[in-house]
Order: structure tokens, then C-alpha cells, then sequence
């Protein structure tokens, strides 16, 4: 079943096709959310949440685009709507702009990617969320002052800071993991 087919059998109120959707959806959501929310809970109750908004407003989708982005944009906003209630930004976020210039990611990892979004949820709140809606949603700095009520500069700045936090932390996790790698192991061969 194609995503209009499934569009149009929700919004005829079609509940094998409502819950084929939700299954098709829901753990790319779950990740999605995972990205914003500390806890796996909140992380879930965001994503529920965001699929009765999703079935309320299956009218409002234009067709334009990909269904799938039209998803994932309730999915962060309902995640932002959450973080004001559970991990206020203001306390996170800096209004003071880093003068610190951004750099690149560069660091050879080793990490699986469940390291990566465990290393994410361990920045600051506000950090996290400006650099997931930059780097990982595509959003602008004007476009994430406006989400947030912040400066682009504040925006810019958490962004400059969340790279660096993780550049370091991924730093550290790969001398870690390079330090316990076992050695190797060299039998006697008669060749030295």
C-alpha cells in the first residue's frame, strides 16, 4: 500500500490502515524524538502524542512534499513542546554568543551509531536541540530562532558549542575505545 493509499483510507477513517501507518512510521518517530527527549518515556509519549496529531490533521496534508517530512515536523515540534515542559531551554541555552568559530567534524570514529545518539542526549538541552534541528532536520538559524523564541546568534552559538562538546567527547571515546582494543596476539612462527 503506497502512502496516498494509506493517506486516504485514514482520513475515511480506516483503522487497519490507520495502524499500518503508525507502523510504518513509528520507529523512524521514535528515533526522531529519541534525538530531542532524555528519557525513552517522554521520547514515547511524544511520539504518541504526535500520531493523534497526525491522524487529527491527516486533512490539513497538501500532498506536497514527502509525508513522511510532514511526520517528522509534528514529531519535533510536539519533542520542542515537551522539552519547555520538562527541560526548560532558557536554563540551557546561552545568551551570550560564542566567539569561538565553528569546526568542521572531523574526528575518525569508530562509534555505532547508538553510541553517536548516546553521546547527543548527553549535551545540554539547548544544545542539543539547536544542533539536531540544524544538523540533522535542516532547519535555518532564523528558522530555529523563531521555533526556540531565541537570537540567531544564540542559535549559531549553541551550535558552535554543541560541535565542540561532541568533537571532545568523541575524542575521548576513541582513545577509549582504541585503548581497549585487545593487542594482538603473535604465535611463534619461526619467522621474525
Amino acid at each position: 500500500m503506497t502512502d496516498a493509499d494509506l493517506i486516504a483510507a485514514c482520513r475515511q477513517g480506516n483503522s487497519r490502515a490507520q495502524k499500518l501507518l503508525y507502523e510504518r512510521f513509528a520507529g523512524l518517530m521514535l528515533s526522531v524524538c529519541l534525538r530531542y527527549l532524555r528519557h525513552r518515556e517522554d521520547a514515547e509519549e511524544v511520539m504518541i502524542g504526535g500520531f493523534v496529531k497526525v491522524f487529527r490533521a491527516l486533512d490539513q496534508y497538501r500532498n506536497e512534499g514527502s509525508f513522511e517530512g510532514w511526520i517528522r515536523r509534528i514529531m519535533v515540534n510536539e519533542a520542542l513542546g515537551q522539552l519547555r515542559r520538562k527541560e526548560p531551554l532558557h536554563l540551557a541555552i546561552d545568551d551570550v554568543p560564542s566567539t569561538a568559530a565553528v569546526t568542521p567534524a572531523t574526528a575518525d570514529t569508530q562509534l555505532q551509531a547508538d553510541d553517536m545518539l548516546a553521546l547527543l542526549a548527553e549535551l545540554p538541552a539547548g544544545y542539543r536541540t539547536v544542533f539536531n534541528l540544524y544538523a540533522l532536520e535542516g532547519y535555518s538559524h532564523p528558522e530555529i530562532a523563531e521555533l526556540l523564541g531565541i537570537s540567531e546568534g544564540t542559535s549559531k552559538s549553541q551550535l558552535s558549542k554543541a560541535r565542540a562538546m561532541l568533537q571532545r567527547r568523541l575524542t575521548v571515546a576513541n582513545a577509549t575505545a582504541i585503548s581497549t582494543t585487545p593487542p594482538k596476539e603473535y604465535y611463534a612462527t619461526g619467522r621474525y
